[in-house]
């Protein structure tokens, strides 16, 4: 009987150890927390957003980082199978809005509890509090791992799914990137993706808590737009956040890492064409033109919003409106549609919903997941140069790794 050995209780070492436990072999499932899927239980703030019912193309889409490399996994285990897998195991999903597949009880607990009874169900041992030191090899081939504690054990395979480097308290502290490192791989620089946005302009901080809704943002690197998105968004005491913002701020880590300039460029009223907006706010002034100017903006923006606008137009909120000049009226205009927000930084690495960087794909067989360097070596999951947005993606992308990666492990031995 072969012998597997998964490095990682997330979502991808679990569906790892189970792919190879039902092909037949003897698995060991090393998890260097006292639990398996403490990651896991908090995803989809606690609900566990286990896939996206969209096709696989439009998922691949929503993975900018390496999507294209999941073409065969995805072939093998896609989000049906996902949802399969997860009411076999008597845990009934549905579907939300943007196609987000949850769990009916709204629990993630429920998710994780069931992978722990298919591990068991399969014959796994799951070994809590067992921490790799080193994936031991000889002539370019696994042999096994050696444990902190210097025990070693050997196996015919090794499937490192040790998670990015995000939620260190969760065992995803970038320790699989290191092992990875020393066994020959490519690490591409592990950065924050999915995180909030830093900015040291204070009128930022002075909208804390502030939500906008239906808002347009450019993302601007060394003042060329590199990306945009739509939706919602809010200030907060460092900068910004929002699903929004997560979602532009991969391309902002990469950006800011490279030393380069980062505005967000924000368009509060992107239904209106600048034409359309001039004559929207001509048709307040005209309403409201015997009140001061901060009294005549209501209907254009939240409150708190007004004395920054006017503050950033050099204008006197105590100026009667039907005072303003054609130069101060074109400013607060422009700035409605071209608030620019100054980029310091990402939030730190440890609050990021998910890595981005990892092992490079270019050294990882896309479909079997078994390293090009070591063999008998497999990945599995966020080690690996691959994330995507918020909406299942991540997840998806987990357990189609951690199949292919199980079932390979095994296939390729009986091959041989």
């Amino acid at each position: 009987m072969s012998r597997v050995l998964v490095i990682g209780g997330g979502p991808a070492g679990m569906m790892a150890a189970i792919a190879a436990a039902r092909n037949g072999a003897e698995v060991c499932l090393l998890e260097k927390t006292d639990r398996v899927g403490k990651k896991m239980r908090i995803t989809g703030k606690g609900r566990c957003n286990i896939t996206n019912a969209a096709d696989m193309q439009e998922i691949i889409k929503n993975i900018p980082g390496n999507g294209a490399f999941l073409h065969s996994v995805f072939k093998a285990f896609d989000n049906q199978d996902v949802i399969q897998f997860f009411e076999d195991a008597s845990v009934p999903t549905k579907v939300e809005r943007g196609g987000r597949v949850f769990p009916v009880s709204d629990h993630a607990d429920d998710c994780v509890n069931a992978m722990l009874h298919e591990l068991h169900e399969a014959g796994v041992e799951v070994a809590v509090k067992s921490e790799v030191k080193h994936i031991v090899f000889h002539k370019q081939k696994v042999t096994g791992v050696q444990l902190k504690d210097g025990e070693i054990l050997e196996a015919d395979a090794v499937i490192l799914a040790a998670g990015g480097a995000s939620y260190p308290k969760t065992g995803s502290d970038g320790s699989g990137a290191e092992l990875a490192k020393e066994a020959g791989h490519t690490i591409i620089p592990l950065l924050p993706a999915l995180i909030p946005l830093e900015s040291e302009e204070e009128w930022v901080a002075e909208l804390q808590g502030l939500s906008l809704k239906n808002v347009h943002v450019d993302l601007l690197v060394d003042g060329e737009k590199t990306a945009d998105a739509f939706g919602e968004m809010m200030f907060t005491h460092f900068g910004v956040t929002g699903p929004i913002i997560l979602t532009l701020s991969r391309t902002a880590a990469f950006a800011l890492h490279d030393e380069k300039e980062v505005e967000l460029e924000l368009s509060l009223k992107p239904a209106l064409t600048p034409e359309q907006l001039q004559k929207r706010v001509e048709r307040d002034f005209e309403l409201y033109q015997k009140k001061s100017i901060k009294n005549a903006m209501h209907d254009l923006l939240p409150m708190r919003m007004i004395p920054i606008i006017l503050d950033l137009a050099f204008i006197d909120p105590d100026k009667p409106v039907n005072q303003l000049t054609r130069a101060e009226r074109f400013r607060i205009v422009n700035l409605l549609q071209h608030l620019t927000v100054s980029i310091s930084k990402t939030r730190p690495l440890d609050e990021a919903i998910v890595t981005c960087g990892g092992v490079s794909v270019k050294e990882v067989n896309p479909k079997t997941m078994e390293s090009k360097i070591i063999k008998g070596l497999y990945f599995a999951g966020e080690v690996l140069d691959i994330d995507g947005f918020t909406g299942g993606y991540n997840l998806q992308a987990a357990f189609s790794m951690g199949y292919a990666a199980g079932n390979w492990s095994v296939w390729n031995m009986d091959e041989n």
